[in-house]
């Protein structure tokens, strides 16, 4: 079964959504099928911005470069374009669920629910330090191996 086509939101999409879409993206690169691959967040204050310079260092600091990605908000055809919409905490979860329309056929899930059967939130690390971010990729790496374990 291939890997299914994923949407990460977080609420500015600078830190967790782009780690998360990043590590999918690497993990995904060899299989036969392309999923759609895309991350975005719930506001609008960083469009168009590169992902937070400590979420590109972490990521870089793995072998993943996300620095070409810039940060968008959530739309209407993203719960038809995605198999699954996966939100990093509750409130991203909450928000997603008002946002969805009726013709939505992406399913919302807390991501690690999602990933690792867990009602867990993946912190933002925004207001934290390199460690934070560290901390988060390997929270996401975990949960996004799971996935393409699941679905390989």
């Amino acid at each position: 079964m291939p890997a299914p086509s994923i949407l990460f939101v977080c609420l500015g999409n600078i830190c967790r959504s782009p780690l998360a879409e990043g590590i999918y993206r690497h993990l995904t690169i060899r299989t036969s099928e392309k999923p759609v691959i895309a991350s975005a967040g719930i506001g609008n204050w960083h469009i168009g911005n590169p992902p937070d310079r400590r979420s590109i260092k972490v990521a870089a600091s793995h072998g993943i470069d996300i620095s070409r990605q810039r940060a968008r908000q959530v739309k209407a055809e993203d719960f038809r374009l995605f198999d699954f919409i996966l939100a990093m905490d509750q409130s991203n979860l909450v928000r997603l669920e008002t946002l969805r329309p009726e013709n939505a056929t992406a399913r919302l899930q807390l991501f690690a629910d999602f990933a690792l059967g867990t009602n867990q939130d993946v912190p933002d690390p925004y207001y934290g330090d390199l460690a934070d971010f560290e901390d988060v990729y390997s929270m996401l790496f975990s949960g996004c191996n799971a996935v393409v374990s699941r679905f390989a």
